[in-house]
């Protein structure tokens, strides 16, 4: 695989001792803080979403799904990885890595309890991500995203540690003790975790990183930005922390640095943190990446919109300046920085009320291309966290929103609230639920979406 020529980054351990950090959410409404919206972007109303109204395809207005179970007793089942095909991994939130056998049984891969913050109810800290190196049939390689209590480095008054690390598989056996830190964050609140890792077609490691917590992107362990409206915020500074970002790093790298920084990173040599790749983000809960390498970033809004972007080098994409298309805490807001780099928009927004596709906080899923389900090929599978029986499917357009239809999953067994989406190798759809509404019980289960 060619890739461009890596640049070294020195540090070891604790990136940025003044970095603050961002928390994911596995879902759930936070009321903590009101919005003002401005105009601008267009809702969802019914099953259709895009700025002309343009009609769902007929074959997905008559579509119903199914699901296979493929594992259940789960907690809090938020990511679950096929790294080669009939091998699943699930994450689940407290700190457990699980395999799933050809039965559904589950077998512990990787306990790593005794290193992440306990958790339960409602908390959006924990084990929160997972990616096998492109190369594990060969190098054994396997990337952890988890939070930690307070590590050095990491002020007395912020909640936790964000931690990411490096763990080895010999003859199938993860070592817990083989654990190589390769990035700490301090995390100044305990929400907007985000928690996706991984690999883009370019062999680099990608990592979402939320905006430090609490509301509006502002107060404590948060820098001040160009934009007044709000004052402060992570999601529009990239000189400061790493919050509020996806991150793209070399974790290849030679010596005795965990990862090197890719030299066509957008800031490399220019007026921010090197590790960045994109910015303007709340809470990143869940991304992927298209067939056609396209990195899709689902960003659960604050009160008001959810959106989904599909993300490009350099791009800002709005927070804490605007809610999806719509303007954040003003009536008008600009639709670019003080430099001239343009506020980029969401390719999919849904209201928190009203009409059929609305939800209270969006789970990234993928852009289907298996087999199962012939009438979802090329279609953006997602999912509010608030399932109320169903999954979003958006139709790609040129130009403007895509418009999103809510099709019925018809069984019993698909939980009440989506934390996860995975994919097989061949292209199908895994999804991962609960009925617990937090970290709690064993309601939690892994799914294969079928045709009802």
């Amino acid at each position: 695989m060619e890739r461009p020529s890596r640049r070294r980054f020195i540090q070891t351990g604790l990136l940025i001792s003044v970095g603050l950090a961002g928390c994911a959410t596995p879902g759930g409404d936070e009321s903590d803080g009101e919005t003002a919206t401005g105009n601008g972007g267009v809702g969802t109303d019914g099953a259709t979403a895009g700025s002309d109204g343009t009609p769902a395809a007929d074959a997905l207005d008559s579509l119903e799904l199914g699901v296979e179970t493929l594992a259940s007793g789960l907690t809090s089942p938020v990511g679950v990885s096929v790294p080669t095909e009939g091998t699943t991994y699930v994450v689940d939130q407290p700190g457990q890595l699980y395999r799933v056998t050809n039965g559904g049984d589950l077998e512990v891969a990787l306990d790593i309890r005794d290193r992440v913050v306990d958790v339960s109810g409602y908390d959006e800290r924990g084990l929160l991500g997972v990616a096998f190196h492109p190369d594990f049939d060969g190098n054994g390689r396997v990337f952890l995203r988890y939070s930690a209590p307070q590590r050095e480095g990491t002020p007395d008054s912020y909640s936790h540690t964000f931690v990411l690390s490096s763990f080895r598989v010999d003859d199938g056996s993860f070592d817990p003790d083989s654990e190589r830190t390769v990035l700490e964050i301090p995390q100044p609140q305990a929400n907007h975790n985000a928690g996706s890792i991984a690999f883009g077609p370019d062999g680099y490691l990608y990592v979402g990183v939320g905006d430090g917590g609490g509301a509006n992107d502002q107060g404590t362990g948060h820098a001040d930005d160009w934009y007044d409206a709000v004052p402060g915020g992570n999601g529009q500074d990239v000189t400061e922390n790493l919050l509020g970002s996806i991150l793209r790093i070399d974790v290849d790298s030679d010596g005795d640095s965990p990862y090197a920084v890719p030299v066509d990173n957008p800031l490399v040599d220019g007026d921010g943190l090197d590790e960045q790749y994109a910015w303007g983000f709340r809470n990143p809960w869940r991304f992927s990446f298209g067939p056609d390498g396209r990195l899709f970033v689902a960003d659960v809004g604050q009160n008001e919109y959810e959106e989904v972007n599909v993300v490009e080098r350099g791009g800002n994409y709005g927070w804490n300046v605007r809610e999806a298309t719509h303007c954040f805490g003003a009536d008008e807001c600009p639709g670019k920085t003080p430099d001239g780099d343009p506020l980029v928009d969401p390719i999919i927004e849904y209201p928190h009320e009203g009409g059929e596709v609305s939800g209270i906080s969006v789970i990234g899923g993928y852009l289907y291309d298996g087999a199962d389900v012939p009438a979802l090929d090329g279609h953006y599978v997602f999912a509010d966290w608030r399932a109320d029986g169903r999954l979003f499917v958006a139709r790609e357009r040129d130009d403007g929103l895509w418009p999103v239809t809510a099709v019925p999953v018809a069984d019993d067994s698909f939980g009440s609230n989506v934390l996860s989406f995975g994919r097989t190798p061949a292209g199908e759809l895994l999804v991962c639920t609960t009925d617990a509404g937090g970290v709690s019980g064993d309601s939690g289960a892994v799914h294969r979406v079928r045709e009802a």
